[in-house]
């Protein structure tokens, strides 16, 4: 089902998830039992985040370096197909402009109508330091609403691949990532809302918001987007700290605001055992605000460990 099926149909505010591929040659037992984990709160999705090849320089015996390139976490369409058809569950997986070329998008959304996946979220992703040369005609996507009109097309019988044998339209739900706080690279919260709309306008059709943790970021924002003439759902994204260099590395990493008294109490915790405490007691109370004030879903950034998210669900009064 498509995800805005499940939020047209539900009764309340769903619960969904995000989780990262194991690396590679990682222990696909913890992977499961983490998604069991997840699966015991029935979330209708899960999203499985997608990585490009990274390049790296590695010392060579005689002292030289050597330029490699490699996929550390290349799982995305295994982990979606155990997703989907053992454990029942929709699997998001995502899909980047960095790193990849159209034709091998198109090639991965060949693969993902083949398993009867139905929804996808489209994001530029980070720079990886690699692009695949774009030699014979090859080309690649720059932004995301990029991406979107690609995914658009295809949903309409036209393939990158001209003459292929299997041109049937495809009919993925196109997600799109949001920023309540704005992208670190719009000048101003107007502008970021317009590429919000542009990326809707091509296609998609629901947001999911970066994680926040003052909630009035994300009101600000769905109030925006409305105003702009945004109609799709606004998923908001949640992420619960669980040590103390959380409060550095999070800010670093995704351009988001740590509260006064969350980063303080995070930074009094003796031990990351009690900034996780910290953590969990935070998102329950930012979670159970966004779930009264009527929010279609709460997307959880879960990435490998369900230890905390678990705690935070179970206290939810849904």
């Amino acid at each position: 089902m498509k995800v805005v099926e499940h939020l047209e149909r539900a009764e309340g505010p769903l619960i969904s998830f995000e989780i990262i591929p194991p690396l590679r040659g990682g222990n696909l037992a913890t992977l499961v039992r983490l998604i069991e984990d997840l699966a015991r709160f029935e979330p209708p999705f899960i999203d499985i985040t997608s990585h490009a090849a990274q390049v790296s320089y590695e010392e060579t015996p005689d002292g030289g370096l050597e330029r490699r390139v490699k996929r550390k976490r290349p799982g995305t369409l295994g982990v979606c197909a155990l997703i989907q058809n053992k454990y029942h569950i929709d699997a998001v997986p995502h899909v980047l402009c960095a790193g990849f070329t159209r034709e091998e998008t198109e090639d991965f959304l060949i693969e993902l109508k083949y398993l009867g996946i139905d929804n996808v979220l489209a994001i530029r992703g980070d720079d990886s330091g690699y692009q695949k040369p774009l030699k014979f005609g090859r080309s690649a996507n720059k932004y995301a609403v990029d991406l979107v009109e690609q995914i658009a097309a295809m949903n309409a019988g036209t393939y990158v691949e001209e003459g292929l044998l299997d041109s049937e339209p495809s009919s993925f739900c196109v997600g799109v990532a949001g920023y309540p706080e704005k992208h670190f690279e719009a000048p101003n919260m107007a502008a970021d809302v317009r590429w919000a709309k542009a990326k809707i306008d091509a296609g998609a059709a629901y947001i999911v918001t970066q994680m926040f943790f003052d909630n009035a970021h994300y009101f600000r924002y769905v109030d925006e987007c409305r105003a702009a003439g945004i109609t799709a759902p606004i998923i908001p994204g949640v992420k619960i700290v669980t040590t103390k260099e959380h409060i550095r590395s999070l800010p670093r990493t995704f351009f988001c605001e740590i509260p006064t008294a969350l980063a303080d109490a995070v930074e009094a915790a003796g031990s990351n055992r009690e900034a996780a405490e910290v953590g969990v007691e935070w998102s329950v109370a930012q979670a159970q605000e966004l779930i009264d004030k009527g929010v279609p879903a709460i997307h959880f950034y879960v990435m490998a460990n369900a230890r905390a998210v678990s705690k935070v669900v179970k206290r939810l009064k849904l």
